[in-house]
């Protein structure tokens, strides 16, 4: 944070011990925010809270504690992905700003629009995204109140951002809750391609672009500086710094980024931003290269040569290592020393004195003092009254009664004006925000609920399914369909049984015609999973159901959409366990859906992925790459876990689970909460196995849901393997 600041940024983003996307840094604590927010400030620089994660039930009475700690800091806006924590703000917070986190997977203009309506002033952008998507969206933004914010040096994301459930499914460890474990980044055995690291990618560097990114409007250009040392943050800001003012006072881009390769890097690639998505995006190695880099701008004569250079360079680092720590040490984040004098007589005001290292100011009660009353004021009960200014960035280090008279009464009420007077003037003329207590939820009505199947298909050759008239069907969009849109609109046409169900990215035209054949459907209801297509079926008064990939998991999040965007039901997040689960009320009129059967996607790119896998002969991704490839393959970590790499045609390239998920004990669990549970019958081939042809498949759950018991184990024996350790772990 200090070395932020020294080195000239303009913002810092940071999160607390709770709630924010990296747990495994060292976080900040609430006692820390205040002078942290202090120091920022003084030097012309902003701090923005990262409470970018998803929310479970029990912890909303502990985020509205710190919600309502919040508003009282200065603080100069929140980073949010969770849908219920943007309509807490909203509701309840509005004096916090909210910053949309790059976790929403903001791609598309419905998108923008979306979050703008849930009171979002700035979004921070997919980091996948070329410079003519950033113009577009950016002007989009613009033109809807909203800034944008664009990643520009750090570590690149293998998936879009989330929608990435690898670590969650292997570990527990969720990149929705900032636990990610990057096993992206793991050793696997080697690929066909004779690849080690086939999901690494090297970082990201926007360095030299910066005039295309100002030309594009971007509002913000964000570094990824989280889990890195403080010479790492200092130096890159610092090169940043000199590239902007390089740019603004002289229209001069500088070229040199001999600094930025000389702290921790997997070299640079700026690929997403200039569109050109390459196999040179990837790199075999996820060290830093920063020594490496020597060799390769140098041709060392000999052993001794390289040798003597790599010390140099570790000499070189070690005094600016040295050099940044002492300017850090001079900045200080401790709590402002108060020595309070307190004095008044009988008949008086009672007069409180402030007095800091900077400043000083008198307040008064409101009421006289008295020879009367019920407890008579000493030090140890002013202290009692002024305790809590201890918690605000300040401390008091001594309360001085000596001018006070004794035998003095003054109502305790008139205490607690006092110390709101005090802290009016140190919170900077700003009036104290009381805490609120949200509203207690309605748990519904116990209702007898007879869910129902319903089943989600990608092929026409599976639509026979819709004629059995006890289920629900839904059919799976790909990502890229502009040049189908008349084939799949005849589709839902000729079936008018048959429900869209939208994927969760839909870029560029790609999103353009899924708006259209929204815009010609005639039927009823929609599943989607990207919220450009949510706020456009609002906006046309169509009726629709928040898909699984929109990462439900708290009661306010589906208040959010029910209330916002006019939603009538929504897909609980399969990433909760049976308690996370049980807790979340649901709106009156809103149907809860759970899916009990689907293979498990763990993550989705818009890189090619086979470039490392099997040795892709395409150099470079191009749009026939989306339109036709179809292709499969598998990867093995050193753990002996396998994966399932997939590309069919008209969608990114996507990893799956090699065993499906499979829950045949919730329906038992928790009767009457779900309208419907959902099974994923699409054509993805993975290690799990099933024995019965679809529409056995779908008889044999029927008959589940019914309440067969026997049917639980001959699912198991049908399915197999399979696995459901999400609903026994959760987040």
């Amino acid at each position: 944070m200090k070395a932020a600041i020294i080195a000239g940024a303009d913002a810092v983003y940071c999160g607390l011990n709770k709630f924010n996307a990296r747990n495994r840094a060292a976080n900040i604590s609430f006692e820390n925010l205040y002078g942290i927010i202090r120091l920022a400030h003084k030097n012309d620089c902003e701090v923005f809270l990262t409470l970018n994660i998803l929310i479970v039930e029990s912890e909303i009475p502990l985020l509205l504690s710190v919600l309502n700690k919040l508003v009282n800091t200065g603080i100069d806006g929140v980073i949010v992905q969770d849908f219920g924590l943007f309509y807490l703000l909203s509701n309840h917070f509005k004096v916090l700003k909210i910053h949309a986190s790059t976790q929403l997977t903001t791609h598309n203009e419905g998108q923008i629009k979306f979050l703008r309506r849930l009171n979002a002033g700035r979004v921070n952008l997919s980091r996948e995204l070329n410079i003519d998507e950033i113009k577009h969206l950016t002007s989009v933004a613009h033109e809807n109140e909203l800034l944008t914010e664009v990643f520009v040096h750090g570590s690149y994301c293998i998936s879009f951002s989330g929608v990435c459930y690898m670590s969650s499914v292997l570990s527990g460890k969720s990149g929705n809750r900032g636990r990610c474990s990057q096993p992206c980044r793991d050793r696997y055995l080697p690929t066909s391609a004779g690849k080690n690291y086939p999901l690494n990618l090297k970082d990201n560097s926007a360095y030299s672009d910066l005039r295309e990114l100002s030309e594009a409007g971007v509002d913000s250009l964000k570094i990824e500086g989280r889990i890195k040392e403080f010479e790492y943050v200092y130096t890159v800001v610092n090169a940043w710094r000199k590239q902007l003012h390089s740019f603004y006072k002289h229209d001069i881009l500088l070229d040199d980024k001999s600094d930025l390769h000389k702290v921790f890097n997997r070299k640079f690639s700026n690929s997403f931003l200039k569109g050109n998505l390459n196999k040179d995006l990837f790199i075999d190695n996820p060290m830093s290269n920063s020594t490496l880099h020597l060799s390769e701008i140098n041709q060392y004569s000999s052993d001794d040569k390289r040798e003597q250079e790599t010390k140099e360079l570790y000499d070189e680092k070690e005094e600016a290592r040295k050099q940044i720590k002492d300017k850090i040490d001079q900045l200080s984040v401790d709590d402002i020393p108060l020595v309070i004098e307190i004095s008044g007589a009988s008949g008086t005001v009672l007069e409180t004195t402030v007095k800091t290292p900077d400043r000083s100011f008198t307040v008064q009660s409101a009421s006289k003092l008295s020879d009367k009353g019920v407890e008579c004021l000493n030090e140890a009960i002013i202290l009692k009254k002024l305790q809590s200014i201890n918690d605000t960035g300040h401390s008091i280090k001594e309360l001085n009664t000596d001018q006070l008279g004794s035998e003095l009464y003054l109502p305790f009420r008139e205490l607690t004006a006092l110390k709101r007077k005090i802290l009016f003037v140190l919170n900077d003329s700003r009036e104290v925000i009381l805490p609120i207590a949200l509203p207690t939820l309605k748990k519904a009505i116990p209702v007898k609920i007879k869910p129902t199947l319903s089943v989600l298909i990608s092929s026409p050759k599976d639509i026979s399914l819709c004629q059995d008239g006890s289920i629900v069907v839904y059919f799976q969009l790909p990502n890229s369909f502009k040049n189908k849109s008349a084939e799949f609109l005849n589709l839902f046409k000729t079936n008018e049984n048959l429900i869209p169900w939208f994927p969760s990215i839909l870029l560029g035209e790609d999103y353009t015609a899924a708006v259209d054949l929204l815009h010609h459907f005639r039927g009823k209801t929609i599943v989607t999973n990207n919220t450009g297509i949510a706020y456009e079926a609002y906006k046309k008064g169509i009726d629709w159901i928040a898909g699984p990939y929109l990462n439900l998991t708290n009661s306010y999040s589906l208040l959010a959409l029910k209330e916002n965007f006019n939603c009538s039901g929504s897909f609980i997040s399969n990433e909760l366990k049976f308690t996370q689960i049980k807790s979340i009320k649901k709106p009156d009129n809103f149907d809860l859906y759970y899916s009990i059967y689907h293979p498990i996607l763990m993550m989705t790119s818009r890189q090619c992925l086979f470039h490392q896998v099997t040795g892709c002969k395409k150099h470079i991704l191009d749009e026939s790459c989306i339109q036709e490839c179809s292709k499969s393959s598998t990867i093995t970590n050193l753990k002996q876990d396998r994966f399932i790499v997939e590309k069919a045609k008209g969608n990114y390239h996507r990893i799956y689970n090699e065993a499906n998920f499979l829950n045949t004990e919730i329906i038992k669990d928790m009767p009457n909460h779900f309208s419907s549970f959902f099974i994923d019958l699409t054509d993805i081939e993975t290690e799990t196995k099933i024995e019965l042809d679809k529409a056995s498949i779908v008889k044999l759950f029927k008959n589940h849901l019914r309440g067969n018991p026997d049917l639980k184990e001959q699912l198991k024996k049908v399915i197999c393997p399979s696995i459901s350790t999400q609903y026994k772990d959760g987040i």
